[in-house]
């Protein structure tokens, strides 16, 4: 019997182990085939593996050999009851090729676990055959370069607890249906990420019936439209929400419970409706918050300032504003603070610095002002910190010195004054320095020398002075100096910078002669600007420097350098503002080697250009020299052509429209004639800027601009142009200047001019317009809602000033905002950089070229027309306006009141008209108007006095006989109040018993004797002692009358 029994278990065991090697040989096999299906390239796991998640990367298939036990391979996992492989991690294991649909890893059908992220399978598909692993609860496809659809049968894995397809620019897609399977069937799922997975086409909805088990939601990226369902921050046990880069996707108002798990909430890019509510304050588990360029408004709640274990705070990009809350310096675990690019103001709390952990604080791009606090100085883990584009003021505090581990410091764009702290071993481990565009001042800081760790320096726009000294550091790669008070030669050590790519010294007071050789010594350097000092560069010899920009405007060059020849590199060549005569060599077409793009010859005096010999020419300034002949045709590829203030002539050949790239094109000031090409119509989709001012154009203007015109000034001021203008230019909705002064156009006013939506500035000045400015429609259409000048003057205009438009004028009323940030109009360019609109108009009674429009300029200009009427009173709504000038017209009445709202104005021109009545004593108030003429109209009375009134001349009054008082000769005849009543005291009524009736008997009396009187004198001739008396009473009256007219002037005078 025991025999029996022996031997049964001994079948039984030999029956075990030939199932369990035949399971283990046939699993073992699978996975050799399955890596074969493979090649084996660094590059499908470096990028991503190593370098972006932070995790090393090998061949892990470079262990699997046939005839060995699987189950020890790296990343394979067996069930050691079986040998069936349970697991496998391949992740990151350098795997490149295209995913079998049929690959043998199908066959391993017990997988629980199965890991194949940061591979590149090149863009396959992800197989239905997925849907076997019916055992898998965990499965890791992300960053595999798998695309297309995401099967539905990957919803069938009912088991999964954790699910990652992230991918890289939406290669994968998943439909309504097939997510929707995911969120209802994965019912035990608690970490699932789809970052960068197309789901464009579906509404965010689908997600409200998440499984109550969910820890981690990752959605970044994924093109996610609609409204987030806001009862996801209900989930009980959620501890990671990213939501971040889904920019169609919108959230309602947040609102926190206290029950909430919340660690790690990411919501960047995307709509959250309102502000931040106080309800944060209950996320007390929370670590990681970023709700950065989320749309976000109002105040930062104190209640953050509860959230004790946040080590990660960014809310920037936002439109934030008020105070940043003292309370956050409670945070006493942050590590990173970033409150960039909001609407931040007052001061910078003291209570950050008690954020001893802290290592990285952001809070550029705001409008903080006061000090920078000296508590800054205790946190000394900081390696970033940015405090630049603010209204921060006084001097950087001695205590930033304490900073010793800081790389990036930034506070750049501030009003900060006195000297940079200084002490020589100071920030050792600094790599970046930016302290530009500010007020400091002092020689430059002694650690700047010897900082061993810097490569970038930014100390430009501000006022240090003193001597560069020799840099002891040889770390240094930029060094940006410029406009600054800097004297002396440049230190010998520059040539001794090895590492040097970028050197901008332009706008000092720099003396002394280099040798341009010298700069052969550094290898890198690609950009140098010695622009505007007093250098002297010489150089018998062509250079080899590997030179890419070079700048040497106002530099007393008197010719081209020899040593332009070498620079074979070079795309980039500013030789402005020099003494260069003549014309461009010959040699000059080798500079660059092809390479040429942008070059700058303006403010010279060269006379001839027979051609353009830059075949990849793109930016190209000739202006400001003395340059005659006909114009040359540039080169096709031309993008900015800059030829004004010439001697060019003859016609303007349609072949310049063979530059179909042009953006800016300025041909004013110079002799050119013809008619303008039609073809200039056609440019206008690239063509952002044209000028031709003040030549010799004649006949029509262009008549077609092309749909889609990006037009945005039109300058044609100045020539002989009869016009008319065609509606086309409608269709240059961007257009923010059309000036068309000086021209012959006899035409009535474009009204339709007015629905162009950027219009800034009109000028129609000095033409042959006419007819009446009043709009017939009854339809409310904004007209010129963003004019800021608007110059009609010296045409033929007639009727009544345009109250329509006026009452439309929104951006001068102030209700329009404007939107520029910048100072001048203008066009931005990478070429040009800012290149500012310019044009003339009538200022304080002055012809002015304005070179550049301030942005803030509003002025109204219809003089020297025919307009009648009233100056009506809805003019005193545009409370931004800062010229008018209504002179030469046919105004009457009154000068309205409501002129004295323009608190803004300047100056005032309402000569000659027919204007009546008096000057309304509130101009008196105008603080600014420092310019004032109504002569020649019908005014009386008073005028105006103190404040600005007593600045202004006789000539402002010229012509009015009726005005009176300071400044002109006539003085104003004050009649005094009849003395009060002796009958009557303190105005109660007399207690003399007669009354009128008294008072007639003795006007009846007075009459009778008057009458009788007057007989006599005629009768006989004056007697002598009526005379006598008559006479020395009306003397008498006369001379009291002088007396008091007397006092009563000096009263005025005094």
């Amino acid at each position: 019997m025991a025999s029996y029994l022996f031997l049964s278990l001994f079948l039984f065991f030999l029956h075990l182990y030939a199932s369990f090697s035949s399971s283990g040989s046939h699993s073992c096999s699978s996975l050799i085939q399955f890596k074969d299906s493979f090649s084996i390239r660094e590059d499908a796991s470096f990028d991503h593996c190593d370098y972006f998640a932070g995790l090393k990367s090998y061949p892990k298939t470079n262990s699997w050999k046939e005839g060995t036990d699987c189950c020890s391979w790296d990343g394979v996992t067996c069930d050691h009851l079986n040998a069936h492989v349970i697991a496998l991690d391949l992740s990151c294991s350098w795997l490149y090729g295209t995913f079998p649909s049929n690959t043998t890893l199908f066959l391993l059908p017990h997988l629980q676990k199965l890991n194949l992220a940061y591979n590149d399978f090149n863009s396959s598909k992800i197989p239905s055959e997925f849907g076997r692993f019916t055992s898998l609860f965990y499965l890791n496809l992300s960053y595999t370069g798998f695309a297309g659809e995401v099967p539905s049968q990957v919803s069938h894995l009912s088991k999964l607890v954790s699910l990652d397809l992230s991918g890289f620019d939406e290669l994968l897609t998943i439909d309504k249906y097939a997510l929707e399977g995911l969120v209802h069937n994965l019912t035990e799922v608690r970490r699932l990420f789809l970052d960068e997975m197309d789901m464009s086409s579906v509404n965010a909805h689908v997600f409200m019936n998440l499984s109550s088990s969910l820890r981690s939601l990752s959605l970044v990226g994924c093109d996610l439209q609609g409204k987030f369902p806001k009862n996801i921050f209900d989930l009980p046990n959620l501890n990671l929400l990213n939501l971040g880069g889904n920019q169609n996707l919108n959230l309602d108002p947040l609102k926190f419970n206290r029950s909430s798990n919340l660690e790690q909430l990411i919501i960047s890019d995307a709509n959250i409706c309102g502000g931040l509510p106080d309800s944060m304050g209950n996320l007390v588990s929370l670590k990681f918050l970023v709700l950065s360029h989320s749309n976000l408004s109002g105040l930062v709640p104190r209640s953050l300032g509860n959230l004790l274990k946040l080590t990660h705070l960014d809310l920037s990009e936002n439109q934030l504003s008020g105070q940043i809350p003292r309370k956050l310096g409670n945070l006493l675990q942050l590590t990173h603070l970033d409150l960039s690019k909001n609407q931040l103001s007052g001061q910078i709390p003291r209570s950050l610095g008690n954020l001893l952990q802290l290592t990285h604080l952001d809070l550029w791009l705001n409008q903080l002002s006061g000090q920078i606090p000296r508590s800054l100085g205790n946190l000394l883990q900081l390696t970033v910190l940015d405090l630049g584009w603010n209204k921060l003021s006084g001097q950087i505090p001695l205590s930033i010195l304490n900073l010793t581990q800081l790389e990036y410091l930034t506070i750049s764009n501030n009003s900060l004054e006195g000297s940079i702290p200084d002490e020589v071993t100071a920030f050792h481990n600094l790599i970046y320095l930016d302290l530009s565009d500010n007020l400091l001042n002092g020689t430059l800081p002694s650690w700047l020398y010897t900082a061993p760790s810097l490569k970038t320096i930014y100390l430009s726009q501000n006022q240090f002075s003193g001597h560069i000294k020799e840099f002891q550091s040889k770390s240094l790669e930029w060094i940006w100096l410029e406009n600054n008070k800097l004297q002396g030669p440049l230190p010998s050590s520059i040539f001794q910078l090895l590492n040097l790519t970028q050197l901008s010294l332009s706008s000092n007071y720099l003396s002394g002669v280099i040798e341009f050789r010298m700069f052969s010594n550094l290898p890198n350097l690609e950009y140098l600007d010695l622009s505007y000092n007093s250098l002297s560069l010489t150089s018998n010899t062509t250079s080899t420097v590997n030179l890419t920009s070079l700048f040497l405007s106002s530099c007393n060059l008197s010719e081209f350098p020899q040593f332009l020849k070498g620079l074979k590199s070079l795309e980039s060549l500013d030789l402005s503002c020099n003494k260069i005569e003549g014309k461009i060599p010959q040699w000059m077409r080798e500079v660059g080697n092809g390479s040429l793009t942008h070059l700058n010859v303006s403010h010279n005096t060269l006379t001839e250009v027979e051609h353009f010999p830059w075949k990849n020419i793109d930016v190209l300034d000739l202006s400001s020299n003395l340059i005659s002949g006909n114009l040359p045709i540039p080169a096709s590829t031309i993008r900015v052509f800059l030829i004004s203030n010439n001697s060019f002539n003859g016609e303007v050949s349609s072949l310049i429209c063979n530059a179909t790239y042009l953006q800016i094109l300025d041909l004013s000031h110079n002799y050119l004639s013809g008619s303008i090409p039609q073809c200039f119509g056609n440019l206008s989709y690239w063509l952002e800027f044209l000028n031709l001012k003040k030549n010799k154009f004649y006949g029509t203007i262009p008549p077609a601009f092309a749909k889609g015109c990006r037009l945005s000034n039109f300058n044609l001021n100045g020539n002989l142009l009869e016009g008319p203008l065609t509606p086309s230019i409608l269709n240059c909705r961007g257009l923010e200047v059309l000036d068309l002064g000086n021209n012959k156009i006899n035409d009535t006013f474009p009204h339709w001019l007015g629905s162009l939506p950027q219009l800034q500035v009109l000028v129609l000045k000095s033409n042959q317009l006419h007819g009446s400015l009043c709009v017939n429609s009854s339809k409310s259409i904004p007209f010129f809602s963003k004019i800021q000048i608007f110059d009609l003057s010296s045409n033929y205009f007639s009727g009544p000033l345009p109250v329509r438009y006026i009452n439309s004028f929104k951006a001068i009323i102030n209700l329009e905002k404007i939107g520029s940030t910048v100072s001048y109009m203008g066009v931005h360019d990478y070429g040009v950089g800012f290149y500012t609109y310019s044009i003339g108009i009538v200022m304080k009674g002055q012809d002015r070229e304005l070179v550049k429009i301030f942005t803030m300029w509003m002025i109204i200009d219809l003089s020297n027309n025919q307009f009648e009427g009233g100056i009506p009173k809805v003019i005193g709504k545009l409370n931004l306006l800062k010229g008018l000038n209504l002179s030469h017209n046919n105004l009457i009445g009154d000068i309205p009141t409501s002129i004295g709202n323009l608190t803004s104005l300047e100056w005032l021109d309402l000569s000659s008209n027919r204007l009546s009545g008096t000057i309304p004593n509130r101009l008196a108030d105008l603080p600014f108007l420092s310019s004032f003429n109504v002569s020649e109209n019908q005014l009386h009375g008073q005028i105006p006095q103190g404040k600005q009134f007593n600045t202004f001349g006789n000539d402002s009054y010229e012509g009015n006989k009726g005005l009176c008082g300071f400044p002109v000769s006539k003085g104003c005849n004050i009649i005094e109040p009849a003395p009060p009543n002796v009958l009557e005291n303190d105005g109660s009524k007399s207690n003399i018993a007669f009354g009128w009736k008294v008072v007639l008997i003795g006007y009846g009396c007075g009459v009778v004797f008057g009458m009788s009187v007057g007989y006599v004198v005629f009768q006989t001739g004056k007697p002598k002692w009526l005379v006598n008396l008559v006479e020395n009473q009306q003397e008498k009256r006369r001379r009291r009358k002088s007396k008091k007219g007397n006092r009563s002037n000096r009263r005025r005078r005094i």
